[in-house]
């Protein structure tokens, strides 16, 4: 605990916006001692999402400019249509001293800059809802005004949330509609694999645990191993048997496809959003 605080070091760290999404992220920087919760502050209009913050031991406030004025580092974390609004708000606070980091998807660093000082301190991340389990994955992108320093510090603080990549700004959308959205197509592949083993016998509790940990075990192997989906696949695979006639099943039924059309469908909305 001593050395988590150490690193710490007294960081003081804002959330404007107290939704899911800002929630994973304190709990993860918390949860890995890069925070201590009671420097962590979050604004909300209301107590609804607040509650969450207070229930970690975070302070809270109705206030987005008590939030910039108390932290020298921002999230903004309220839903994109909101965010030019929040902006425009807080903006006669912001400081050469603050480093704001944007999660709201679809809204470019470039509308961000247009509507923060000149010279502000700004990046944008894509991060998703595992963040919450310390298992997410994100990427950042950094305004004209952000440096290394500003990158690699947020880079630290994230890695407690996951893993995090910084990618050129073109990428960040493709990521939202692979990882952001892909949590609910994961979501919903694991719940129909567990809905096929009811309808073969097995009890359902069972059959989405056996499910949820299926996805989780192949998820480490191809991170651990570095192989290539397609490696593995062929692994499981042997000549006439159980597996090859599922896969069998699988492309008659079109998962490929409609895979890759889900992440094509939910990139090009997070680019609309962009254009908005």
């Amino acid at each position: 605990m001593a050395a988590a605080a150490a690193e710490s070091g007294g960081r003081r760290v804002g959330f404007v916006g107290a939704g899911r999404m800002a929630e994973a992220i304190a709990h993860g920087l918390i949860q890995a001692g890069k925070v201590e919760p009671e420097h962590v502050l979050a604004s909300a209009p209301s107590d609804r999402n607040l509650c969450r913050f207070q229930a970690m031991g975070c302070q809270t406030t109705h206030s987005n400019l008590e939030v910039l004025h108390s932290c020298p580092l921002v999230f903004f974390a309220t839903k994109p249509h909101i965010l030019p609004a929040v902006l425009v708000e807080v903006a006669p606070a912001v400081t050469a001293e603050h480093i704001l980091v944007s999660v709201a998807a679809g809204v470019s660093l470039s509308t961000l800059e247009e509507l923060l000082p000149p010279k502000a301190r700004v990046l944008r991340v894509s991060p998703n809802l595992p963040c919450i389990v310390q298992e997410g994955a994100m990427v950042m992108a950094r305004g004209c005004h952000a440096g290394s320093y500003e990158a690699q510090l947020l880079r630290s603080l994230l890695e407690a949330c996951g893993q995090c990549e910084e990618v050129p700004e073109a990428q960040v959308d493709i990521h939202t509609g692979l990882s952001g959205s892909g949590v609910a197509f994961v979501c919903a592949f694991s719940e129909a694999l567990a809905e096929g083993a009811v309808k073969m016998g097995m009890p359902s509790g069972l059959a989405h645990r056996i499910a949820a940990q299926t996805l989780l075990g192949t998820a480490k192997v191809l991170l651990q191993k570095g192989q290539h989906p397609a490696q593995l696949r062929t692994d499981v695979c042997t000549p006439g048997g159980t597996t090859i006639y599922g896969l069998h099943a699988l492309e008659q039924g079109g998962l490929r496809a409609a895979a890759m059309s889900a992440v094509e469908a939910a990139t090009c909305r997070a680019r609309e959003l962009s254009r908005k």
